[in-house]
């Protein structure tokens, strides 16, 4: 990619990007390497026929030597709980040993290690017995964490929690995503308990280790009124824009998560996690375009627009490489350091993946050099994976997966990535 493509036209600038600016690539274990004991497993039938997906938890050693030639220095991946406790009373020491190799070649490496206790996946036996809903649920999995934080060493950067609203959202209200369930009150009763287990897991990585680094991974994304002249959109968007994006501040702010719906009383319920963050993970894709359709689920009709003519992504996401600022904004009133935690695009185009990259690298620098206090960018993903309700060909990876070889492909955009660290790094 050169001369009229992307790479010929980054330009020389002055330094905007400190030396230790994370550079990353974000991961997750279960789409990687998925696992025999998590729900999930018996949720899609895709991975009844990959039950392995990519087979990274054997390929592992292959697959983090990629990252040496990206050139990356940050590295977030996932634990999967399930092969650490694959039973209700079983503790994997094998698996543990498997995780700690990773966070081992990745310091070899130079390499910083993220890790994410919580990506979405749980042990079959703790969905079927202490679903987030269950006040049972809080001692199992900060029992997991007090253990497996005990074991591992080498990490600094923790996350809690991939994208909790995304938790209830997939699996309370919508019942797309395991448990299942569409019942508004569980949904609040597990967002407290989320809640609650961040706020416990803090303490618990922080009496290890006071210097520790931990927060969520949040979701964010820009909402707009599918009419802007249709007072209905108006009001969707707005109250949208304050669940979506803001009660979630609020809430490490002040210690009470706020539901506010039109028309209703707002809802207010206390969580123990003010104050428990030491930064803020940002994942961030997409603009969504809401309009009030009273025949739909809760009233509401989700639309992507290709309003700035980037076209819309493999799974028919919008790209708005602008909405990133707007949400870094939202995300700074916590003054706490920002990490993009993932940012990617689904394309079989390398070429769209280095625009996409570019583009919101470059909004990236414009926030660093307008005081917005952002310490990382991590590349969503590192090799074609299973992306959850979209299957296998959603094409998020720096590197092509053939999923009937296994074999890794290098792309032109994982050699514009190490390109654009690299070009970037030295301004």
């Amino acid at each position: 990619m050169t001369g009229g493509g992307t790479q010929g036209r980054v330009t020389a600038k002055t330094k905007a990007f400190p030396s230790d600016f994370q550079w990353g690539v974000a991961t997750s274990a279960f789409q990687l390497e998925g696992s025999p004991h998590a729900d999930w497993t018996n949720w899609d039938a895709i991975l009844r026929e990959n039950p392995a997906i990519t087979d990274h938890y054997s390929l592992y050693k292959e697959d983090l030597a990629l990252l040496k030639h990206l050139g990356v220095n940050a590295y977030r991946f996932s634990i999967e709980w399930s092969r650490i406790q694959p039973h209700e009373n079983a503790w994997d020491h094998e698996a543990v040993a498997h995780y700690q190799e990773i966070i081992d070649i990745l310091r070899s490496y130079g390499i910083e290690p993220m890790v994410t206790l919580h990506h979405f996946t749980n042990p079959l036996w703790f969905t079927a017995k202490y679903p987030w809903h269950e006040d049972g649920s809080i001692v199992k999995f900060t029992g997991y964490v007090e253990r497996l934080v005990a074991e591992l060493t080498g990490v600094k950067y923790w996350l809690t929690f991939n994208e909790p609203y995304v938790i209830l959202l997939g699996g309370y209200l919508e019942g797309c995503t395991p448990p299942g369930l569409r019942d508004a009150a569980k949904a609040l009763a597990a967002l407290k308990n989320i809640f609650t287990c961040h706020g416990r897991a803090y303490d618990i990585i922080h009496d290890r280790d006071a210097d520790a680094q931990v927060s969520i991974a949040h979701n964010m994304s820009v909402f707009a009124p599918w009419k802007k002249w249709n007072p209905f959109d108006r009001i969707l968007k707005k109250t949208a824009n304050f669940f979506y994006n803001h009660s979630i501040i609020n809430a490490f702010q002040t210690g009470v998560f706020v539901v506010k719906f039109p028309f209703t009383r707002a809802v207010e319920i206390a969580v123990p996690i003010k104050g428990k963050l030491d930064f803020f993970g940002v994942n961030y894709y997409t603009r969504i375009h809401l309009r009030f359709n009273p025949f739909k689920k809760m009233g509401v009709e989700l639309r992507h627009l290709d309003l700035d003519g980037h076209g819309l992504t493999n799974i028919g996401w919008e790209v708005h490489p602008r909405g990133l600022e707007k949400v870094l904004r939202y995300a700074s009133r916590l003054n706490l350091p920002l990490i993009i935690t993932e940012n990617g695009i689904a394309t079989h185009d390398a070429q769209r993946k280095a625009d996409y990259m570019k583009r919101h690298v470059d909004v990236v620098e414009r926030c660093l050099r307008n005081g917005i206090d952002v310490r990382g960018y991590y590349y969503w993903t590192l090799i074609d994976n299973y992306e959850w309700l979209q299957g296998l060909d959603a094409r998020f990876g720096l590197y092509r997966v053939d999923f009937n070889t296994l074999k890794r492909i290098p792309t032109p955009a994982a050699n514009y990535y190490s390109y654009l660290i690299s070009s970037r790094s030295q301004l």
